[in-house]
């Protein structure tokens, strides 16, 4: 009951085949859609002619981007208040860009149609390194946007430049460091799918969607299609991981509604891998300049950073649209840092849409990877250990709640007994002496592979968040739950946010338990049906826990306090005399006169008289708009051994140790964390969107965007603190993107002091290590996409 190391609910359909995903959804007469992608990254569209497919005896209906106009279609808003065409008509502005929609009577024909439509395309230049986005002769991406001069998206300072300038004038020691967080894909195990039927008769839509955000995909449709709100349904089932990627809204979601308008039957939409690689939300692609001014012991007295983003075609990000950069503000990180600035510009290239909130809390990742980078290149730089100047510069618990030089207030922490965990865990004066004896065997022997020892501490901020602050597409961030104790005490939970695969269904369920007394098993919970929930943005940056978990928690404690006013009547006592313990109302001094919680909910939904103005049954309601963020922490040690001859880099060991405040379910917790520091070596070693120079997408396929396995994972070595959040009803934080944020720089700062380097940008593939090992130049095209 409550809280607890509880097998997951849901898991019990998934292991046995049941569960519901979009691709199993199948209605009366269903059709189905395929997309027409462009073969160009960059190309004017003279024509495209669809009457040989629209004569294919299987094809329902072709639908191009005309059509689509005629209906008022063609553009739909961004996450970021960006406009994107639905299907193409002027040119293409990235490789797999949706042209056009086959409607057929199977999958197979669909998909052979397209080869029946006749393009005719004129290629043009394509931009790709967003390093010449600004240059005066780079193509122009978005020529179709009045005024548009340059492929300058957006500028945004944070922090106070002339104080950060004073503490690098007064600084004894300057490092600096030029970064790249490389563009990655989320890669969920399910690609995004959709099935939309309209009612003639009614006109209603119904779409079944691979979605993240099943509200705020209600909102779109009925902005983009003119569709009245209340007459249009968003229904998620199970999602096989989402990580940011089913967010958004694809063309290919709005081009099956389409399809079902003009055919009169439903219409399902489902990518391959292929589209799903080339053309879905991508992350990152961030060209970071960071300094850092220090003391000549190590002591931090400024950070300087300048960013360029590279967000694609079209602004597609799924972030606080207030902050166009995201919370990469956050950038100082975990440390005391007197003074700071940082300056974004964002850009267009001809690359799909980029900047989805992938595993990280919009831009976090970024941020915790540039300061943990710097911190190591400054310990290198003063010769000093990178554990020591970490201790010189962690916040204390004290300083809590603490405002970082940017503005932002961090609740709660203790990091200096995270780090000391961590260190203690890994035994890291031993790894020191071993390491040393290591180099000093290679360096008689030349044999042998070489040690390195790598930490991370990194801080999150999660569970966005203030509808003041933050919105999406002008929506404010707040999310609601609705509970409803039935009369024979159990309860169903409607929820705004939606599972990919963290255990919803599980975790709230306890936490409603909780907080009334009664079995987890007792408690359903309804998510992902906007005709069943209340109105929220969905999960997507560690939001769920924080924001719905909260409104989830306050729901059951208005729950509780009407049922206090039925007890009291069932008693007969005054309500100021029971006494709650979990599962029952007694009285005062007097245990066994008492009412359980199912015994309440009975004599609620009876004709037990209430007093006057107190309406019967268990139900309550709750927005809950949260007063701040959470911010958990954690710190990360990584043991590599790499193979100087091949650059081959294994992870030996890995320690984790987070603070997420209050647990709610500890397994559920170590299998996130598990899942983030699988993603993190992927991404430090394996994971790159590459391009070449004519914008040709490389990595199509998992033969070539190459994804960790349990081959590559080492047995993950866990630790815990806990620090509640003061704000938060139960003192939880989130912790689902966590080891995403802190483990891609503990492996980076493992593997490059394994070798001796003091830099050099992810992936570190066995090429990039090798030419490292070898003082070869390391190979800057990584920023363009073209792998080693």
């Amino acid at each position: 009951m409550g809280h607890g190391r509880m097998l997951r609910k849901e898991d019990a359909r998934f292991v046995r085949g049941r569960g519901c995903f979009v691709d199993d959804v199948t209605l009366p007469g269903m059709l189905h859609g395929a997309v027409l992608r462009s073969p160009y990254a960059h190309a004017r569209i003279l024509s495209v002619d669809p009457s040989a497919a629209e004569s294919h005896p299987k094809v329902r209906a072709v639908i191009t981007g005309d059509v689509l106009a005629e209906r008022g279609l063609a553009w739909m808003p961004t996450l970021s208040h960006d406009v994107a065409a639905v299907l193409a008509t002027d040119k293409v502005r990235y490789q797999g860009q949706e042209v056009a929609f086959v409607v057929a009577e199977d999958r197979y024909a669909a998909r052979d149609a397209l080869a029946l439509i006749d393009v005719e395309y004129e290629p043009l230049p394509p931009l790709v390194d967003a390093r010449r986005a600004l240059d005066p002769d780079a193509p122009l991406v978005r020529d179709e946007l009045d005024g548009r001069t340059d492929n300058r998206i957006f500028d945004w300072e944070s922090g106070d430049a002339a104080a950060t300038d004073a503490a690098f004038a007064a600084a004894a020691h300057v490092s600096s460091c030029d970064l790249l967080y490389p563009r990655v894909h989320p890669a969920p195990l399910e690609t995004c799918g959709t099935v939309a039927s309209v009612d003639r008769v009614t006109g209603r839509l119904t779409v079944h969607a691979t979605t993240q955000a099943p509200h705020a995909h209600r909102v779109l449709y009925a902005t983009v299609a003119g569709i009245p709100e209340h007459k249009i349904r968003i229904v998620a089932p199970d999602i096989g991981g989402g990580f940011g990627n089913k967010v958004g809204m694809y063309p290919g979601y709005l081009c099956a509604v389409v399809g079902s308008m003009l055919t009169g039957a439903p219409v399902k939409w489902t990518e391959d891998r292929s589209e799903n690689l080339m053309s879905t939300s991508f992350a990152r692609d961030y060209h970071m300049r960071g300094e850092i001014a220090a003391t000549a012991d190590g002591r931090i007295l400024g950070l300087r950073v300048r960013v360029l983003a590279d967000h694609g075609a079209f602004n597609g990000t799924a972030q606080p649209s207030k902050f166009p950069a995201g919370f990469f503000h956050i950038f100082t990180g975990s440390y005391d840092v007197p003074a700071a600035h940082c300056r974004v510009t964002g850009v267009y290239t001809n690359k799909a849409p980029g900047g989805v909130a992938y595993a990280c809390s919009f831009r976090v990742t970024e941020a915790s990877y540039l300061v943990e980078r710097l911190v190591d290149v400054l310990a290198h730089d003063l010769g000093l250990d990178p554990a020591d100047v970490r201790r010189r510069n962690l916040l204390r618990p004290e300083q809590f709640p603490y405002r970082c030089a940017t503005g932002w207030e961090y609740d709660s922490g203790d990091y200096p007994r995270t780090l000391e965990l961590a260190l203690e865990m890994a035994g890291y004066d031993q790894l020191r002496c071993e390491q040393a004896a290591r180099r000093r065997e290679h360096a008689e022997t030349g044999r042998g592979t070489l040690m390195g020892v790598g930490i991370s501490f990194f801080t999150e901020a999660v569970g966005a968040g203030p509808r003041k602050q933050m919105d999406i597409a002008g929506y404010g961030m707040a999310d609601g739950a609705e509970l409803r104790v039935h009369p024979t005490g159990t309860a169903e939970l409607r929820l705004s946010c939606m599972s990919q695969g963290q255990g919803h269904e599980t975790t709230f369920a306890q936490m409603v338990a909780e907080e009334l007394g009664i079995s987890p098993h007792d408690v359903e919970v309804v998510q992902g049906d906007t005709d069943r929930t209340p109105f929220g943005l969905g999960t997507y940056g560690s939001r769920s826990t924080p924001v719905s978990g909260a409104a989830a928690v306050l729901a059951a404690r208005k729950v509780r306090e009407r049922a206090r006013i039925v007890a009291a009547a069932l008693l007969e006592v005054s309500g100021d005399d029971l006494v709650w313990e979990k599962g029952r109302f007694h009285v005062r001094g007097d245990r066994e006169a008492g009412a359980s919680m199912r015994e309440i909910a009975l004599a609620a939904h009876s004709d037990l008289e209430l007093p006057d103005g107190v309406e019967g049954h268990l139900d309550a309601t709750c927005v809950y708009n949260p007063p701040n963020l959470t911010f958990p922490c954690g710190a990360y040690v990584c043991v590599v051994d790499v193979d100087p001859g091949t650059g081959q880099v294994v992870v030996r060991r890995f320690v984790a140790v987070d603070d997420c405040g209050v647990r709610i379910n500890p397994m559920i917790v170590e299998g996130q964390v598990h899942g983030g520091l699988a993603d993190g070596i992927g991404m430090a070693l394996m994971e790159l969107v590459a391009f070449d120079r004519d914008g040709n997408h490389l990595g199509a396929s998992f033969m070539d965007y190459l994804l960790p396995t349990a081959v590559e994972c080492p047995s993950w070595e866990l630790g815990e603190t806990v620090t509640p959040s003061p704000h938060h009803p139960i003192g939880a934080k989130g912790v689902g993107e966590c080891a995403t944020v802190g483990s891609p720089a503990a492996v980076v700062n493992a593997v490059l002091d394994a070798i001796g380097v003091r830099h050099a940008d992810m992936p570190l593939t066995p090429a990039q290590v090798w030419r490292a090992v070898q003082g070869s130049p390391l190979r800057t095209d990584l920023a363009i996409g073209e792998r080693s």
